[in-house]
């Protein structure tokens, strides 16, 4: 049986699960190993992690800790209680008008991204005026329909995942911040900062970037210090603002103090570097790499709440997942009929009961394509599913 158990109760004689944190915050080599010695209980301390998951059946049990099934269960709950208070605005253009210019939007902002990495390898000055103009364009899509360019974000290559990554991280900070209402010259900043979080990957060996296992220690070190060479490159950059400054600066701090590079806590965290926290660890996790396969969005969204009550500001992570959808737009389900289906539509009014696209059975072949708006439907989402266990092409069923 898998339970859930404070850190402070590991101790030696018990099997880890999961060890509950992203793939880059630890070095173990893997994520569920036997804790044989207090050395082993220390280290996993020093992740900084709150709670762990062990296996009752390959190790010592806590009796009243509960169950990985009943966590899920509440943590579901708690999704379905978030989504009877939505706060998503309102489209203001058709889904099949956005799209096209969302998908020409996404190829020219990779490559946008991935030419000024190249150049801040080189030594050059980022140019502001040639990221002003994209960022606009995205903003102005999102404000326009943000089903069209979210979907996007989800689609990855493993060899230009760093870019990508950024491209993706500037659309769902800049969903974020519009659902936090916050004003237009404000999300500007915020996406500019977004967009230019991970500049200081260009520093870090390519070696260490693209490497195919686990990194050593020093190489873990060598990566995290892409967090102050960002600042370093952004504070050189003429006309970079302080709110798209705080976004690359403090996308690694967290709530608690665990984070780096400052082990900054609560509110000595602005705004926007809390938001960058939190959308930048949703990408990550959603992202499939060589060696870790991604989280569908849904589960993604539960490891949001379980880790916001440390790691992020728990409102923050509400409003997020009101901003993105309990399921978001481009990701598959499963219907209570045993159909899948391709989310295509938030409705801000209803976010259980968004509009999809019925396209696969899981009696193993594909259905006629059908759009079903599932306010006005019997049939209802069972539950999320991956594209890779059906062996389903995402890129072919994004919304249009």
């Amino acid at each position: 049986m898998i339970k859930r158990i404070a850190i402070g109760q590991l101790r030696p004689g018990m099997y880890i699960h999961d060890l509950n944190c992203g793939w880059m915050d630890h070095n173990f080599l893997r994520s569920r190993f036997a804790v044989k010695d207090e050395e082993t209980v220390a280290k996993v301390r020093e992740i900084g992690v709150q709670e762990i998951y062990i296996d009752t059946e390959r190790g010592a049990d806590v009796l009243e800790a509960p169950t990985q099934q009943e966590t899920d269960r509440a943590a579901q709950d708690e999704l379905e209680t978030i989504a009877s208070a939505p706060e998503a605005p309102a489209a203001r253009s058709s889904l099949a008008d956005e799209v096209t210019r969302a998908v020409a939007l996404h190829r020219e902002a990779n490559r946008i991204v991935r030419d000024m990495m190249d150049d801040v390898r080189l030594g050059r000055q980022i140019e502001l005026e040639k990221v002003e103009p994209l960022v606009e364009r995205i903003v102005d899509s999102i404000f326009r329909n943000q089903d069209a360019l979210l979907p996007l974000a989800r689609l990855k290559s493993h060899d230009e995942y760093t870019f990508q990554h950024s491209v993706s991280v500037c659309t769902l900070m800049t969903t974020f911040a519009r659902a936090l209402g916050l004003d237009r010259p404000t999300i500007r900043e915020i996406a500019i900062g977004a967009l230019l979080h991970d500049v200081g990957k260009a520093k870090v060996p390519d070696e260490i970037l693209n490497k195919p296992a686990k990194l050593t220690d020093a190489e873990a070190v060598k990566m995290k210090s892409h967090v102050v060479q960002s600042k370093i490159i952004l504070q050189a950059t003429p006309g970079i603002s302080d709110i798209a400054l705080d976004v690359a600066a403090q996308h690694h701090e967290r709530f608690d103090g665990t984070g780096y590079p400052n082990g900054l806590k609560g509110d000595e965290i602005s705004l926007y570097g809390q938001m960058g926290a939190i959308v930048d660890v949703y990408d990550a996790i959603t992202s499939n790499r060589v060696y870790h396969r991604g989280m569908v969005p849904t589960e993604a969204l539960r490891k949001l709440l379980e880790w916001g009550k440390f790691h992020f500001n728990p409102k923050l992570v509400q409003a997020f997942i009101r901003s993105v959808g309990i399921y978001p737009t481009g990701s598959l389900v499963r219907l209570a009929s045993g159909r899948l289906a391709v989310v295509q539509r938030q409705h801000g009014d209803d976010l259980m009961h968004p509009s999809v696209l019925v396209m696969y059975h899981t009696k193993g072949y594909y259905l006629a394509p059908e759009t079903i708006d599932l306010r006005h439907s019997q049939d209802r989402i069972a539950g999320h599913e991956d594209f890779a266990t059906w062996d389903i092409d995402p890129a072919r069923w994004l919304p249009g």
